[in-house]
């Protein structure tokens, strides 16, 4: 099989480019297991799990199913009674994992604990300034996060089309391109925009191995580019969600001047994590990127990568090469 070599794959002892984000209530033993068996990185969502111990016992679940290298995405979430993320980490140290993506608040307290044990820290960042200040606290890599992407997205609304280039022009460390990415031809521009990597999270959800109900990855597949919503903008918070009747009715409720407490019962994670679940998209709010209106069908995690990683050489070797005009080198 082909392979791609940057940066990223020789930092990080990965065959492909390609790393599968942590997504809350989806990144779990069976999809990081598949992915990693893919030759791709694969990344257990730690706060899935509702205990330090139960994310040590699902480690090992993911160990039982893949001899390859898999990280533990560890987001710091503002919360009035936040999770006990020192036994999280330390959970993380002694299970031996070696790879871990850090999201949300400053990654500092997270590279202390880390880093004396030999742990690489992937840091995201929804902007360039957040991006070179975790490269200056001595992050491994960054994961950028353009507008395109699910979830957080920031408040810049910077398009990767400008941003991984605005952010490899001042990084000197891996970066791994995030949002709107689901193809050879996303992971292709990516490359040539700066990143060493791409990071795929709708992408993945839409696998047959992603632990959904086959309902709602039917639902990405039929859904377009347009079929998103930007909740909490007047709260400066910003997600982007699947569109449907809770996420429209959640928007309608803030742009008319309501608070968070007014729309709290409709945000509720647990009903999301019911859509998963129990298969209704209509049941609350869940994540789903632009990436959507690309996404045709429902593939194993080795088929994705197998076709992006082939493709991407094709397109490179082909169609790239072939714009360089007659006689040019290969």
């Amino acid at each position: 099989m082909t392979q791609l070599k940057t940066r990223f794959t020789e930092t990080f002892g990965i065959e492909h480019p390609i790393v599968q984000g942590g997504m809350q209530w989806v990144g779990r033993a069976p999809l990081v297991a598949a992915v990693a068996n893919a030759g791709a990185l694969g990344m257990l969502t730690a706060l899935t799990q509702p205990t330090p111990e139960e994310l040590t016992k699902e480690i090992a679940r993911t160990r039982e199913l893949t001899d390859k290298p898999f990280g533990v995405n560890l987001t710091i979430l503002p919360a009035i009674t936040p999770p006990p993320y020192a036994e999280y980490r330390q959970a993380i140290i002694e299970a031996g994992i070696k790879i871990v993506e850090t999201a949300g608040s400053n990654p500092k307290e997270h590279l202390e604990d880390f880093q004396p044990h030999g742990i690489k820290v992937i840091h995201k960042a929804t902007s360039v300034r957040h991006a070179v200040k975790a490269e200056q606290l001595g992050v491994d890599a960054v994961s950028v996060d353009g507008f395109e992407c699910a979830g957080h997205p920031g408040e810049d609304d910077v398009p990767n089309l400008v941003l991984l280039p605005a952010a490899a022009d001042q990084l000197t460390i891996p970066m791994i391109a995030s949002g709107g990415i689901g193809d050879a031809r996303g992971l292709v521009a990516a490359l040539a925009l700066g990143a060493d990597a791409v990071n795929m999270g709708s992408r993945f959800l839409a696998t047959v191995e992603s632990p959904i109900h086959d309902n709602v990855k039917q639902q990405i597949v039929q859904n377009t580019e347009r079929d998103t919503e930007l909740m909490f903008r007047p709260l400066r918070n910003t997600a982007r969600v699947a569109s449907n009747a809770v996420s429209r009715e959640v928007v309608e409720i803030l742009n008319k001047g309501g608070e968070f407490k007014d729309v709290q019962s409709l945000v509720a994670g647990s009903r999301g994590r019911e859509v998963y679940e129990q298969g209704d998209p209509e049941r609350g709010v869940w994540s789903v990127g632009l990436v959507q209106g690309i996404i045709n069908d429902v593939p194993t995690c080795h088929e994705l990568v197998e076709r992006m990683v082939a493709e991407a050489d094709e397109l490179i070797r082909g169609r790239l090469t072939g714009l360089l005009g007659q006689g040019a080198a290969v």
